[in-house]
């Protein structure tokens, strides 16, 4: 697209009624990119929910919630000084969950990005991309394998970078046995795949029986449906199921993606010695310990709890990596801007199937 033929005014969707889930969509003035900043348009990207609104108040041109949205598009322009990035207008590239990380600061030289200091949030701290055009820092956007649609590329941008992330947190190695708790929701079903398929693990699906056939099809070599084990055991049933499924010692890692606290109490007791619990899932609400996290279980296995927020750059572009290979697949189904809310309506029911890709053009 040529500079002359980028519009004055674009669309964007944002919240009329901060604290609920309603939206409108608006007309907003086209941001012109600052130094080192490149607008793009945006076509199909994912919304990502996180289970309760935030009471937050909206500004013009970003819905601040917790959902939070990724984004796809071409460069239509570029600002003073990011042709050094390299990037070139017509490019597609994405703006992940973490707009923007400052990489000079400890924690980004350590490859933690997550933990940057300065960083930037896509909807929180930057404008969000609910809306046609939006600008991205030139260091920070994630350029786009060829081959790899848009609308397929766009949740691998938070849900796959933060379980890709989380899966090389466990340290698990190929043909070593992990459990995936939550393997039938937006982030367990990617973690499956990249787990079985890209990166050799022997995988142990755990969700609600219903997910069975979408946990299989992702590649874990066994499902365990949660509703058939007792509640009021402390887990003891489930866990020794668990262990005797992974050679009768337990996982060598185990990745919670639920927000579930049960599930996190059950985990620690899948893990074999010098395993790792990687916490993924935020439980909201009533957020409680680890109850199983005791100091003698801890000590006795010599295993580990750790956390992973997300994935950094290099990550990122590894994870569309295997999906523009097709080793990971997202079920997704994509909707038009001025059916945002009825979206949020289906996740805040939790009756939303997989992810949705919002299509701006």
């Amino acid at each position: 697209m040529a500079t002359s033929e980028i519009p004055k005014k674009q669309k964007a969707a944002v919240y009329d009624q901060p604290g609920t889930v309603s939206t409108k969509v608006v007309e907003l003035d086209v941001p012109e990119p600052g130094a080192g900043e490149n607008p793009f348009r945006c076509v199909p990207f994912r919304l990502q929910y996180h289970d309760k609104l935030l009471e937050l108040a909206s500004t013009p041109n970003t819905a601040r919630t917790s959902w939070w949205s990724r984004s796809v598009g071409k460069i239509v322009k570029l600002g003073s000084g990011a042709e050094s990035s390299g990037l070139k207008v017509g490019d597609r590239v994405g703006i992940k969950w973490l707009s923007s990380a400052c990489t000079n600061c400890e924690p980004c030289q350590a490859g933690a990005e997550g933990l940057c200091v300065d960083q930037k949030v896509s909807g929180y701290y930057t404008p969000g991309t609910f809306q046609q055009y939006v600008l991205g820092p030139a260091h920070y956007v994630t350029p786009i394998p060829d081959g790899l649609e848009s609308d397929a590329a766009a949740p691998m941008l938070c849900a796959g970078v933060t379980v890709y992330a989380a899966l090389k947190r466990s340290n698990a190695r190929p043909g070593q046995w992990i459990v995936i708790s939550g393997a039938g929701g937006g982030l367990g079903h990617i973690a499956v795949q990249l787990a079985s398929k890209g990166m050799g693990l022997r995988v142990i699906g755990i969700d609600h029986g219903s997910k069975e056939e979408l946990v299989k099809e992702s590649g874990a070599e066994h499902f365990v449906d949660l509703t058939k084990f007792p509640t009021d055991d402390n887990g003891k049933a489930i866990s020794d199921h668990v262990k005797s499924l992974a050679g009768g010692l337990g996982a060598h890692g185990v990745i919670v993606c639920t927000s579930s606290n049960a599930a996190y109490a059950q985990s620690v007791q899948f893990l074999r010695f010098n395993g790792t619990m990687v916490c993924v899932g935020l439980p909201e609400n009533n957020p409680q310990p680890i109850a199983s996290a005791l100091p003698a279980t801890l000590i006795g296995k010599h295993c580990y709890i750790t956390g992973s927020a997300v994935g950094n750059r290099r990550e990122a572009i590894e994870v569309l990596e295997f999906a523009a290979r097709g080793i990971v697949k997202t079920h997704f189904r994509t909707e038009k801007m001025d059916k945002l809310t009825s979206v949020f309506e289906e996740m805040k029911e939790g009756k939303l199937q997989g992810r949705v890709v919002l299509d701006l053009s």
